[in-house]
């Protein structure tokens, strides 16, 4: 009853009073900005023309911490993996570089994950209906992460072609019932520098090309997604990227459902003042989950220059443990509803990426844009335009471009080539680059440093 004493007070006399403090200075001007993506944020939000949608459900409480391991030596990578297990991991990731590795006995060697993913670095069918034979006999869940429309775009190439690969999946869609197979990893558009609204519109697309492609599938798609470091219009992007999800499988079948796998991005983390990588990378995590993902794989601080490390990966998993454990975040479900701000970016962003999918579809859909370069090119742009905010200190990375020590010294701790690698050779398409903003700026710093 106490607010009944009090005038309910519209967003209008909001606005006359800001008006009114702003001595004459314009409203929009002043306190309206506009994102990359072209998205106008307001100073304030109000429930009478803000509208609270309802529409994403997220189940936080069942988020997964996520860790990843390449499989080179198969008994020391068990052994990590039970020993990640221990230690608070809850999902193991395994990169499998070849058929030859035995993922029957992998699968069987794993104490109590979650769930184990299992990304493959080939595309064969006889080693997924392996992998399916032995998921059936197990107690938790497996994913097979395979994306051949990533291995175009990332690599220049598909697994072997076009026509191949799809005639494969649509074999393995007939046969594989106990395993989730399909996958859309969409985290090179956002390490690469597309915007939010292109990284929503080109995974919508990629997802299309397979439920086009893959006739009657009403399965499970994993998706993969990289988060960057605006903290509200990440969980707003991930929040709209189901919504987006659902309205696409509702056109081919009611059963589609989407596990997202979400990732800090590369490109905004540096060399010099590398610690600041860790408060990068919690506030990604932290957007990750408040966004709705299912399982957070975390990147370690050092990741660009070390190779993997035991004390890396601690402080990867020990910040999704504070996450967990310390922070409650795995404690309410769809915690962002009601939050204005949020609605209201979740529902631009999907606005303005359900138009750019609708025009990637008209014209061919991804795959032929791709080929075509329309896809590069349109990155590559949208990259360029924030390397200029960098460049220009607009767009700021503490420790690198405002603020460095200039008495930190990298050369000689580098275990990684922490830049673009160049590999010319011949191609279906031009491959989609991933570059971090800082690549430049370093490079001419350990120049320096060899100079001095």
């Amino acid at each position: 009853m106490l607010f009944q004493d009090f005038e309910k007070i519209g967003s209008k006399q909001w606005k006359n009073l800001i008006q009114y403090e702003l001595r004459g200075a314009d409203y929009n001007d002043t306190l309206v900005w506009e994102s990359l993506e072209g998205i106008k944020v307001k100073p304030f939000y109000h429930n009478d023309e803000d509208l609270v949608t309802n529409e994403v459900i997220t189940t936080n409480t069942a988020f997964s911490i996520l860790q990843e391991i390449y499989v080179h030596d198969f008994e020391k990578s068990v052994l990590r993996a039970n020993d990640l297990l221990k230690r608070g991991a809850e999902s193991i990731r395994f990169i499998i570089p070849s058929e030859n590795v035995d993922t029957a006995a992998l699968l069987n060697s794993i104490a109590a994950p979650k769930a184990v993913y299992l990304q493959l670095l080939f595309l064969d069918e006889a080693a997924i209906l392996k992998i399916n034979n032995e998921a059936s006999k197990l107690p938790y869940k497996v994913f097979v992460l395979l994306d051949p429309v990533h291995r175009l775009l990332w690599d220049g190439n598909f697994f072997r072609d076009g026509e191949t690969d799809f005639s494969i999946l649509n074999n393995i869609e007939k046969t594989a019932l106990n395993i989730n197979w399909l996958t859309v990893n969409a985290s090179t558009y956002q390490n690469a520098g597309a915007n939010m609204i292109q990284q929503l519109a080109y995974t919508l697309a990629h997802t299309n090309e397979y439920l086009n492609r893959i006739p009657g599938f009403s399965k499970n798609v994993t998706v993969e997604v990289a988060v960057g470091g605006n903290y509200f219009f990440e969980i707003a992007k991930l929040r709209a990227l189901r919504m987006l999800l659902n309205t696409l499988s509702a056109e081919y079948s009611s059963n589609i459902t989407f596990h997202i796998i979400a990732k800090p991005t590369r490109r905004n983390k540096t060399l010099y003042d590398y610690n600041v990588n860790m408060l990068r990378t919690t506030t990604e995590c932290m957007s990750a989950i408040l966004g709705g993902a299912d399982a957070v794989e975390n990147l370690s601080y050092d990741a660009l220059f070390h190779k993997t490390n035991e004390f890396g990966d601690r402080i990867a998993r020990n910040q999704l443990l504070i996450l967990k454990e310390e922070s409650y975040f795995d404690k309410v479900d769809n915690p962002a509803d009601g939050a204005y701000y949020i609605e209201n970016l979740t529902l631009q962003l999907a606005e303005k990426a359900l138009e750019l999918f609708k025009d990637i579809e008209k014209n061919g859909g991804l795959i032929t844009q791709l080929i075509e370069g329309t896809i590069q090119r349109k990155i590559a742009e949208a990259a360029a335009k924030e390397q200029l905010l960098f460049n220009e200190g607009k767009e700021v990375l503490l420790g690198t471009n405002k603020y460095p020590n200039k008495q930190d010294r990298m050369a000689h701790d580098l275990e990684l080539f922490p830049f673009v690698k160049q590999n010319p050779r011949k191609t279906l398409i031009t491959p989609v680059i991933e570059k971090r903003l800082a690549e430049a700026l370093e490079q001419e710093r350990l120049e320096a440093e060899k100079n001095a």
